[in-house]
């Protein structure tokens, strides 16, 4: 697996957000994730966007983080935000995402921010268990969804 940091906006970064807010439309039946995201949010130093290629150059797993500061959608100042975790069916089960959230951490650590904060959501039990397999911890909810119910927020720190 080639891990590159792209833009937001890069084309294999659009195919993949589509795919994702497919798939959040046929598990939640609200059309996807209606956080507003900006390109230039995950440019460094204050976020980046990364995308796993397999052998062949095709694009299998994405993510990215962005920083947060304290705010009136509940983030501290030092957060970084993962958004965007994403494993096209046909690669899941490999530990993709895990190598993706492990590459995020550490870049987030690098840009000096202090804590890894993420929403997901009820029905995406793989990524509950992934995120608990991996040190994260229940947080007060934040960000878009901080009201709905099936909002799930976890924390780690960095």
């Amino acid at each position: 697996m080639n891990i590159r940091s792209v833009r937001f906006d890069h084309p294999d970064a659009v195919k993949l957000n589509d795919e994702v807010q497919a798939e959040y439309h046929v598990r939640y039946g609200d059309g996807g994730d209606a956080t507003l995201l900006d390109p230039t949010d995950f440019d460094p130093p204050r976020g980046v966007y990364l995308i796993a290629y397999d052998e062949h150059g095709r694009p299998v797993a994405t993510g990215g983080w962005r920083s947060q500061d304290t705010n009136d959608e509940g983030n501290e100042d030092g957060d970084a935000e993962l958004k965007r975790m994403f494993v096209v069916e046909a690669m899941r089960g490999r530990g993709l995402a895990r190598r993706m959230l492990a590459a995020l951490e550490e870049d987030a650590r690098t840009a000096g921010r202090v804590r890894m904060v993420l929403e997901t959501g009820s029905k995406q039990p793989e990524a509950l268990a992934l995120y608990a397999s991996s040190g994260y911890e229940p947080c007060a909810k934040f960000g878009y969804y901080r009201h709905y119910d099936e909002s799930r927020c976890f924390a780690k720190k960095l």
